[in-house]
């Protein structure tokens, strides 16, 4: 019986939509806490180290580093460290805002509302930057009571696919993987980590073109598929929960 339900955030429960205003501004945010005159040519010296040494080390090593870490090490070590401490939250946050303007997906309260009160547990488990934001959206959208645990990779130091993401989140939830279910929308990181962690069922949310394009393997075959959001609520594993007192 599934007793529990993990979100992933990223492209599952949360959306992020080109907003040029909004990005444009957290750049400029971004520069002016380093110190930069140049918002534009800050920021691609940032994405440049983003992406062609931070990134790689943390997909290869299955990796985060937390806030401070992520500057000092790797994106802005010339910036002096009493600055650095002060500022690394809110330059992590704006250079994820950089990215775009990020919303709940189509029909996720809904989803969310619904299955507590059917009697799911409920969780997020989420490979990101940050160790704040999701604190704070979570609070600010009524959402922080739904969840009765927060996996997040820069505060735990580690990433999907290592199953032990999942195993802390069940542990928290005081229910063995196989009483829960993953919702997830990346095939290689996901669905794999999951099925490794032992979690009962495994749901993988995609648009029928994204799909399409993907290649199922043993590894990471999902039990169920769905392509809205809210056609989870109508999947039979999930139509009654019992969370143990």
């Amino acid at each position: 019986m599934i007793r529990g339900v993990f979100f992933d955030l990223g492209g599952t429960l949360r959306i992020c939509d080109p907003a040029p205003e909004y990005q444009a501004k957290a750049a400029r945010r971004m520069a002016e806490l380093a110190g930069a005159d140049d918002p534009e040519a800050f920021l691609k010296k940032i994405d440049a180290v983003y992406e062609g040494k931070y990134r790689p080390w943390a997909l290869k090593e299955n990796r985060e580093a937390g806030d401070y870490d992520l500057w000092a090490r790797w994106l802005l070590p010339e910036l002096p460290e009493d600055r650095l401490r002060a500022v690394c939250h809110e330059m992590t946050y704006q250079y994820r805002q950089v990215k775009g303007l990020r919303r709940v997906v189509d029909g996720g309260y809904e989803v969310i509302g619904e299955l507590k009160k059917r009697g799911f547990a409920l969780g997020i488990i989420s490979n990101l930057i940050g160790e704040e934001e999701i604190f704070g959206w979570l609070k600010q959208d009524g959402l922080e009571t739904y969840f009765d645990t927060v996996i997040l990779s820069p505060i735990c130091h580690i990433r999907k696919p290592d199953p032990e993401m999942y195993w802390m989140g069940c542990r928290e939830l005081g229910l063995r993987p196989d009483e829960c279910a993953s919702v997830a929308d990346n095939l290689d990181r996901d669905i794999t980590g999951a099925k490794r962690a032992g979690i009962g069922a495994n749901i993988l949310f995609i648009s029928p073109e994204k799909l399409a394009k993907k290649t199922v393997t043993d590894e990471n075959r999902p039990d169920y598929i769905v392509h809205r959001f809210i056609d989870v609520l109508a999947l039979p594993i999930l139509q009654k929960g019992g969370v143990p007192a």
